[in-house]
């Protein structure tokens, strides 16, 4: 890790959830760190000011300055054409993995999984070890959590999904996040705020 990074990491509360070699470049997967996340992120100018998409402008300003503080480039899951490869890039760093739900699930985030950017540095770091995939020997609750099946091995049904959450008894979810990435022990002591997860649902669900 580069000296510096995990403080200046730390002051936005953000973690590296994944690195690996891209030819002579190391890309380093940065996500929140929770908990303490949402109540940091929320308290910024963005989420105040009143202009739509607060948390990807958040990460923008946020990851662009941490780029060039440590002589690094920002990539986002959110900006595109071209998109920028992150479920590819989270499998190859070894901390997540494919759940039984087609979901990426993450060693320590579990199926709350999620990456705010990147910071692509010019030099090959040393790589953490692999981590063990959380869903090897796992009771798999999430194939079974979801009221209306939308999620599982045959993919996720997102019409289904609208109209569960379109329903009253779609309130659970809307409100406290999916049933489904709630069962994942993987996830448990990651300490994810219902309100964040009912925040991210009303911009999937209005």
């Amino acid at each position: 890790m580069l000296p510096g990074l995990p403080e200046a990491l730390a002051r936005d509360h953000l973690f590296v959830s994944g690195a690996l070699h891209e030819g002579t470049q190391t890309v380093l997967l940065l996500s929140p760190d929770e908990p303490g996340f949402w109540a940091h992120v929320t308290a910024q100018p963005e989420f105040d000011d009143g202009v739509p998409d607060p948390l990807d402008r958040w990460s923008s300003r946020v990851i662009t300055a941490l780029a060039a503080q440590f002589g690094a480039q920002a990539r986002f899951p959110f900006t595109g054409p071209p998109w920028h490869p992150f479920v590819r890039w989270a499998i190859a760093s070894g901390q997540s993995f494919a759940s039984p739900i087609h979901l990426m699930v993450h060693a320590r985030m579990g199926l709350w999984a999620s990456m705010r950017g990147a910071l692509v540095l010019p030099m090959c770091l040393p790589l953490p070890a692999p981590a063990a995939n959380p869903c090897i020997d796992c009771a798999a609750p999430c194939t079974t959590a979801c009221p209306v099946a939308a999620l599982g091995p045959q993919g996720y049904d997102v019409p289904a999904c609208h109209a569960h959450l379109a329903s009253a008894e779609g309130d659970a979810c809307r409100n406290s996040g999916c049933l489904a990435r709630r069962a994942c022990p993987a996830g448990e002591s990651y300490g994810r705020l219902a309100k964040q997860s009912a925040w991210h649902m009303r911009q999937f669900h209005p």
